[in-house]
């Protein structure tokens, strides 16, 4: 494939995919007009959001085999049309019921359009034009989360919660047309020994459980009407049904998940050391807007607009993302740019309702620099060294990861802030400026120790994407 035909798909699967995840953030700030609406209290309408979590995490491992199936751009093109028919029947909800109901089908949707398109581009991909794929796929899951709730907030106040469902349709229709014409069709080749392959039902009823038990528990430690033991033991229960998934793979030919890829040092690392990366990077657009509301009272348009700050920072690293991959080690990248994402954390930590706005601005921008940064080399390395032949493994259990460790970023900023809060002997649920600051050097503590873990990396990690063909 051609240099035009890898832009071209990562352009169309990151319109797909800043769809998705501007749609999940979106909806957060609609909660308490969708309640209204409904009938309802805030608490009972967060099953919306569960469901979709939950939906996500069961249908994540089966994409692979459908797309391997099926051929990725029937499979694509398919999943972004289920998901204008959910979202569309989201926006028509009455009742709780039904939207929970809808939300759940939008899930099975996304469980298929994130890692199926992120398939996509990496079939079309040379390994020395990674970098730049993975650079443009990687925008949407840091620019949505800080667009999202200006968007929802719009929305929701001068429009109606229900055009956030509906704005995805025009979008989805256009990414259609463009997955359809620029997406390359498969082979019959693949198509036919792909039939072959058996569906692991075992393989997908434990990692449902699991994976399912695991985001659930995750997202229990966000209430502050839940004991921590109940959602600790949610999350063990889950993890030991995972460990059973782990053993049962071992000993299946064709395995809905294959853990064989772990053998592969870089991808075990991106696994393992850097999903508590990207627990430290999730943590920080859940901490830093609550804090401007709830310790600075700022309204919720003026927190959307200082943290825009971030969003321009994950903007402006783009241009320089691929040029510091081919510049520099993989090792040295993730080890000083992993500590400079902590670094920001703590000067995020200091800052203080009269701190003045140009400070803020700047020190949000540099965290939105480095944050870009962090999250595109661990992408990019995750596929650096996999052979093609393992290519939708890799992808599946990389999507599965990614997704239970955002689950996890979020988690774990509102267990340091109640902790925080309980340490400050506090009122649960109001939370201060010196709660935020000691949540915030909670998570710094955990950004610059797990940076050892990229120690291991070899320094010739990641080679084969960093060097240019007969350069």
């Amino acid at each position: 494939m051609n240099k035009h035909t890898t832009i071209r798909v990562s352009l169309v699967v990151a319109i797909a995919f800043f769809m998705q995840f501007l749609d999940t953030t979106a909806v957060n700030t609609a909660i308490p007009a969708m309640a209204d609406a409904f009938g309802t209290d805030v608490v009972h309408l967060s099953t919306g959001v569960t469901s979709y979590l939950m939906a996500l995490a069961i249908f994540i491992p089966v994409s692979g085999w459908i797309a391997d199936r099926f051929g990725t751009r029937k499979v694509f093109c398919g999943a972004i049309a289920f998901f204008i028919l959910s979202s569309t029947l989201c926006g028509t909800s009455q009742n709780l019921f039904q939207f929970v109901l809808y939300r759940i089908m939008q899930g099975m949707a996304g469980a298929m359009m994130s890692p199926v398109g992120r398939l996509a581009v990496l079939k079309v991909t040379p390994k020395d034009e990674l970098p730049a794929a993975m650079n443009y796929i990687t925008v949407p899951a840091l620019v949505a989360p800080i667009v999202g709730p200006l968007v929802g907030g719009y929305l929701t106040t001068f429009w109606s919660w229900r055009w956030i469902f509906y704005l995805n349709v025009p979008i989805s229709i256009v990414c259609i047309l463009l997955a359809w014409h620029y997406i390359p069709q498969e082979g019959l080749h693949a198509g036919k020994a792909a039939v072959k392959k058996p569906f692991d039902w075992t393989g997908f009823v434990l990692s449902g459980l699991a994976l399912a038990g695991f985001m659930y528990g995750v997202e229990m430690f966000s209430k502050t009407n839940v004991s921590y033991g109940v959602s600790l033991a949610v999350v063990i229960g889950s993890l030991a049904v995972l460990v059973l998934n782990v053993w049962h793979a071992k000993r299946t030919v064709a395995p809905l998940i294959d853990y064989s890829v772990m053998k592969v040092r870089t991808y075990s690392i991106t696994i393992w050391v850097g999903s508590v990366s990207r627990i430290v990077i999730g943590a920080f657009p859940y901490l830093v807007p609550l804090m401007f509301q709830e310790g600075f009272g700022l309204t919720p348009f003026q927190s959307g607009l200082l943290f825009l700050s971030t969003m321009a920072g994950n903007l402006s690293m783009k241009s320089a993302t691929v040029w510091i991959i081919r510049r520099f080690k993989f090792r040295n990248i993730l080890l000083v740019n992993g500590f400079l994402v902590a670094l920001f954390t703590f000067f995020t930590a200091l800052l203080l309702p009269d701190t003045p706005v140009w400070i803020i601005v700047v020190t949000l921008f540099c965290s939105g620099l480095v944050r870009s940064m962090q999250f595109s080399s661990l992408t990019t390395l995750a596929f650096a060294d996999i052979a093609e032949r393992k290519m939708t493994a890799a992808n599946t259990l990389y999507s599965t990861i990614q997704q239970m460790s955002t689950g996890m970023g979020i988690a774990a900023g509102a267990v340091a802030l109640r902790f925080a809060n309980m340490i400050h002997g506090g009122v649960p649920g109001r939370y201060t400026v010196p709660d935020f600051r000691l949540a915030f050097l909670f998570i710094v503590v955990i950004g610059f120790l797990h940076l050892f873990g990229y120690g291991f990396l070899k320094p010739t990690a990641g080679d084969a994407v960093r060097i240019k063909r007969g350069v």
